[in-house]
């Protein structure tokens, strides 16, 4: 009786230390590879079609999902560096990811896709890939000015005949306008950037307002409390067509700005296999037609043919260097900051 009970006790004993083993690190360690956390810059109407068809290609995977400016990001991913709470970075134009690459904050990563990626559109080691092109254009309430109303080019923006008719989104914390005005202040000459300076001042004489994020940006166009902005095309082509936002655009007659918005794996992400399922999925064939057809993206595969609402605009591109962008425009933009902003109508 007494080794039965003994026995049994040894038995008891070891099923209790495997009962706390399992819901001890090992369950932790299931939950991470379970997990995804995003940080994005896109259209809430583009991350609510794609994260839920991700969800139900991979129900085992909880997905969180964090949006702020592209620069938002770049600076919350930098101080998180030693502990990342990211695991996928959605959406920033090519100059924020150069700087993040430099910097040691993406992780090298090859996808099945990326022979499908044109070379000036992806980073050498494999630390960042296009998703899209994005031409950055001006932006007009229809209901106001008629087309041919509209300025037609970037210089037109400074006329007189558009003083305080202007909004324009809070510059410093969007990857979007951070890229525009550095865009601006290039096309003068980046080797003297005086005159590109030169010519924000001018804008700036122009603009109403700097609206905090882009959601107040669409309210005060529509609400007319302005009549003329500048901003990416897709985001104008969802406001207008999904929105029915009374919003259109001209694409200047000199060429814009062609940004490669992309894409990333954070460097020591802890949930990096369900990153890459995300990343895979987001650039199959069938994410990225459905993406161009609803939400107005130009692929950067370059297998996919150009989206039908595109026809019969040219995209004509700036002659720009992104590397002298990406050295330069945080320097440029903290000038901007501290002495042209809001300084024009002194």
């Amino acid at each position: 009786m007494k080794n039965w009970k003994k026995w049994l006790g040894i038995v008891l004993s070891g099923t209790m230390m495997i009962s706390l083993a399992a819901c001890g690190g090992g369950s932790d360690t299931a939950s991470e590879k379970k997990k995804l956390v995003i940080y994005t810059g896109r259209d809430k109407n583009v991350v609510d079609t794609v994260v839920p068809k991700f969800k139900e290609k991979y129900p085992d995977i909880k997905v969180e999902v964090l949006t702020m400016g592209a620069q938002q990001i770049l600076e919350r991913v930098r101080g998180e560096k030693a502990n990342p709470q990211a695991d996928f970075w959605w959406g920033a134009p090519q100059t924020t990811l150069m700087t993040a690459a430099d910097e040691g904050l993406l992780e090298s990563y090859k996808p099945s896709f990326a022979d499908k990626i044109p070379t000036q559109y992806k980073d050498a080691q494999n630390r960042w890939m296009g998703e899209m092109l994005l031409p950055e254009v001006i932006m007009y309430n229809s209901k106001v000015l008629k087309k041919e109303e509209a300025p037609q080019d970037w210089d037109q923006l400074l006329d007189a005949k558009y003083k305080d008719k202007i909004l324009i989104r809070g510059v410093l914390p969007s990857g979007t306008m951070r890229m525009i005005y550095s865009s601006m202040i290039f096309r003068q000459g980046a080797d003297n950037p005086e005159k590109g300076y030169d010519w924000l001042k001018k804008l700036d004489a122009n603009t109403k307002e700097y609206t905090q994020d882009p959601t107040n940006l669409y309210l005060k166009l529509a609400r007319q409390e302005g009549s003329l902005s500048v901003w990416n095309l897709q985001d104008i082509m969802i406001q207008k067509e999904l929105k029915k936002m009374p919003f259109d655009f001209i694409y200047p007659k000199s060429g814009a700005p062609i940004l490669v918005d992309g894409v990333g794996i954070v460097k020591g992400a802890k949930n990096a296999d369900a990153a890459k399922k995300f990343y895979d999925f987001l650039f199959e064939e069938n994410t990225v037609q459905d993406l161009s057809d609803k939400f107005y993206q130009i692929p950067a595969r370059s297998d996919m043919k150009q989206p039908s609402w595109l026809k019969g605009t040219e995209l004509k591109p700036l002659n720009i260097d992104w590397s002298v962008m990406a050295k330069k425009e945080k320097e440029w933009m903290q000038y901007w900051d501290t002495n042209i902003k809001n300084k024009g109508k002194k």
